[in-house]
């Protein structure tokens, strides 16, 4: 496995991890990621809106990775609610938030209670996708929250790096959710090796994390063997039994195998969310989702029928219409674990296959 220099190690492991700790820092002790935020495996969740709460984010924080809260669209009563939960339920140490930063250029309230907790409930991260980090580096920096931010592309890399981010998130087209379109995105496994490469030339302190694709250990251990210092991981935990995703499209990913998402505009047109070009979303293919993906000029034109057909999946469960964000790893998800057990999982399974 490639290694990079390690930089910011923390005191003597007992000190902070049991024993059971302390065994499984060793087993990852070529990981910067763990050597730097503390944890026992070199996964973190990803801030996924609306799904990533406190019971997901404290549940992955207390099986050793670190959890991320969605703070998402920035509304302000959600984030204070579930990011609450998750420090009364976790080591704080292992706790941050992620926030979708053009939505912070309309609204940043939620961004600033959170960076105005006192110094214990200080998140240990924040995580800024989709947009310029930069107007809000310093008072994550001032905050000593160490920056995250996820990239799509090379081209946004030194834009990160001005932003003083600590890590950086190579995001390919694979992932579940919001991503760069098909004409503009990057695969997670051409992606990953360059920008480590990049890094190790231009900014070697900094940490670089995979996503997109990473379900199991053996997707792990290949973001590890590809270069990065561990795996951001959204689909797979928001297929556990802590995750706010409705029970519905928990079911209805359990069932498609990968060859059953695409990525487009279609739900973000009937969501109403007005995201910018180059970027768009990846759910299952659905029903509705098939009706229109091949007419998202008409679709934009006149929604109204497609939108109502939508919102009344939304209000009975019916997930032929209603969105159910997953990314191409849902055929790798088999079942509804625990998001401690799932963790656990991935962490045996990879180290199983790095010895």
């Amino acid at each position: 496995m490639r290694t990079r220099p390690r930089t910011g190690a923390m005191g003597p492991l007992d000190a902070k991890h049991s024993p059971m700790d302390n065994a499984r820092m060793h087993t990852f002790i070529n990981s910067r990621f763990c050597t730097r935020f503390g944890l026992t495996t070199p996964v973190a969740l990803a801030p996924m809106a609306l799904a990533s709460g406190g019971a997901l984010a404290s549940a992955c924080a207390r099986a050793g990775a670190l959890g991320l809260v969605g703070g998402g669209y920035g509304d302000l009563a959600w984030t204070q609610r579930e990011y609450q939960l998750a420090l009364q339920a976790a080591d704080t140490g292992r706790i941050g938030c992620g926030f979708i930063t053009w939505k912070l250029d309309e609204d940043a309230s939620a961004l600033d209670w959170v960076l105005d907790r006192p110094p214990v409930q200080c998140p240990r991260a924040l995580m800024l996708s989709f947009g310029d980090p930069r107007p809000y580096a310093r008072r994550i920096a001032d905050s000593g929250a160490a920056l995250i931010c996820q990239v799509q592309r090379m081209d946004q890399v030194p834009q990160a790096i001005e932003a003083g981010a600590q890590v950086i998130v190579a995001q390919g087209a694979e992932a579940g959710g919001h991503g760069m379109n098909a004409l503009n995105g990057r695969s997670t496994m051409t992606f990953v090796p360059e920008l480590a490469d990049w890094l190790s030339a231009h900014s070697p302190t900094t940490l670089l994390l995979a996503a997109g694709g990473i379900a199991d250990g053996r997707t792990l251990a290949a973001a590890l063997v590809l270069g990065a210092d561990g795996a951001l991981v959204g689909s797979r935990l928001w297929a556990t039994q802590e995750s706010l995703a409705p029970q519905g499209a928990k079911d209805m990913a359990v069932a498609t195998d990968g060859d059953g998402t695409a990525r487009t505009a279609v739900f973000d047109i009937l969501r109403r969310k007005n995201w910018p070009a180059p970027y768009d979303f990846r759910a299952l293919r659905n029903a509705l989702h098939r009706q229109w993906e091949d007419r998202i000029d008409a679709l934009r034109a006149d929604p109204g029928t497609a939108r109502a057909a939508y919102d009344e999946g939304v209000r009975s469960g019916n997930f032929e219409a209603a969105h159910a964000t997953a990314g191409e790893a849902v055929g790798l998800i088999h079942d509804l674990p625990t998001a401690g057990a799932l963790v656990q999982r991935m962490d045996a399974q990879a180290r199983a296959l790095l010895v």
